[in-house]
């Protein structure tokens, strides 16, 4: 003996609903779904920005702790380049020559590190250049291989 089966949720309700119910039921769901989506966005973004703000904390404290490092290597540097003074001083049994063996010792080390610095620049600013001369150059590359046949202002033959 088969028993036949039990309308669904969905049949029973096509069957006993007007149209106008159905549609106002769509509406009001409809309506509930595209809150909670923006709710969820809201919610999303919020914690994104949140993500974003304690980043940029940790980010500025690691600057601020990178700064800190400059200026104590600068004192370090200071004095190794005095005690350097005082070493060849004792040696050259004058501190007026020494001085100046320091002093062309880090001009050198200066003149090294802007040459490079230099070139390093201008490498830079060459490939920004490049980068942002057309930065659409693919799209319109592949833009103009689109056959005629799938541009609907031109008609096919």
């Amino acid at each position: 003996m088969s028993h036949p089966i039990p309308p669904s949720n969905a049949e029973q309700r096509a069957e006993h609903e007007s149209l106008g119910e159905m549609f106002r039921s769509l509406s009001t769901n409809l309506s509930a779904l595209i809150q909670q989506e923006i709710t969820l966005a809201k919610a999303e973004v919020a914690q994104s920005a949140r993500k974003a703000s304690q980043s940029a904390k940790d980010a500025g404290k690691g600057a601020g702790m990178l700064a800190g490092a400059g200026v104590a290597g600068h004192f370090v540097l200071l004095f190794l380049s005095l005690a350097l003074m005082w070493g060849l001083g004792n040696l050259l049994e004058s501190y007026v020559w020494s001085s100046i063996i320091v002093a062309v010792i880090w001009a050198i080390i200066a003149a090294i590190l802007a040459a490079v610095g230099k070139k390093n620049l201008n490498e830079g600013k060459r490939e920004l250049s490049e980068a942002t001369q057309d930065p659409v150059h693919h799209t319109r590359e592949t833009l103009t291989e689109i056959p005629d046949t799938v541009n609907p202002s031109k008609e096919t033959p």
